[in-house]
């Protein structure tokens, strides 16, 4: 049996071009309105899932992400740095899920590629900074966890040893297998695309894919096919429809509120007595201090 790696990715709106079109009435993201990214720190736990595989013989990497059709972009993204193979779960159902109901969609598809020895993924993403759906998972799988990792030191067929970034130091942990893992930003940087597996999976799609782009993939995908990138939906994991969506999902938004940051007047001090003596008074008066 090979060592097999999943890595959890996800889709996420680019946070740095928000606008006043970002959320919808109903408090969810409206994704189509933003440039969709790779998360940051998924990328990061791609790279420590790619750097494992190098150590272990017979070792696979396969990624499993959650979202819609176009978030197939991040299967292909991954094998282009050098995942084996790459799921994506989609289902009009699974809209407006929160972590838990996230989590538990995500903890049957892991159950599907079972037996694995690691699951990976990043520590949190940017649309939503809750660092939940990976621990949230590991207890619905009931395996150990290491958060913050940030360093593969070794592994067998049995365990595995990382060290974790904590917030005054780091932490040698080794745990058995399997086991999950969430990797910190101060992880290294994921590898850049390999020209040879760009050229190969470039054309790799999803049959929705396929259907939107009208075009007859029929004859390539028998003749190759890893092109074919596989769909779950809620009926192939046979998930319960009442514990997804906004029916699963205990977390509401109540309100929304745009905050727009202005600069304000400028001030120029010098190192006058007087001048240095009205900056204090007028901080104190602000309540910024004092």
């Amino acid at each position: 049996m090979s060592f097999r790696i999943v890595v959890l990715a996800k889709q996420v709106p680019d946070t740095r071009n928000v606008g006043k079109d970002a959320m919808k009435a109903d408090g969810t993201v409206n994704r189509a309105a933003l440039p969709a990214i790779y998360n940051p720190e998924d990328l990061n736990a791609l790279e420590m899932a790619l750097e494992i595989k190098s150590k272990i013989k017979d070792a696979e990497v396969i990624v499993l992400t959650m979202g819609p059709p176009r978030a197939a972009e991040i299967i292909r993204e991954s094998v282009y740095r050098g995942a084996d193979k790459g799921y994506l779960i989609t289902d009009r159902k699974f809209a407006g899920s929160d972590t838990l109901a996230t989590s538990y969609a995500i903890s049957l598809a892991i159950k599907k590629l079972a037996p694995y020895h690691l699951v990976i993924s990043g520590r949190q993403a940017i649309d939503g900074d809750t660092a939940q759906v990976g621990p949230q998972a590991a207890e619905k799988l009931g395996i150990p966890q290491i958060t913050y990792a940030e360093e593969f030191i070794s592994a067998t067929d049995k365990d595995i040893t990382i060290k974790r970034r904590l917030e005054r130091g780091i932490e040698v942990v080794k745990t058995p297998l399997p086991a999950l893992l969430t990797v910190h930003s101060s992880a290294p940087d994921c590898r850049p695309r390999n020209a040879k597996l760009l050229m190969r999976y470039k054309y790799a799609r999803t049959l929705t894919e396929l259907q939107e782009e009208t075009r007859d993939y029929t004859e390539l995908f028998d003749k190759r096919p890893y092109l074919q990138i596989d769909e779950w939906t809620v009926a192939d994991l046979n998930a319960d429809v009442e514990l997804l969506g906004l029916s699963g999902s205990p977390t509401k938004v109540k309100k929304i509120e745009n905050v727009v940051l202005q600069q304000k007047e400028t001030i120029l001090l010098t190192s006058a007595d007087k001048d240095i003596e009205g900056l204090i008074k007028e901080l104190i008066d602000s309540h910024i201090i004092g």
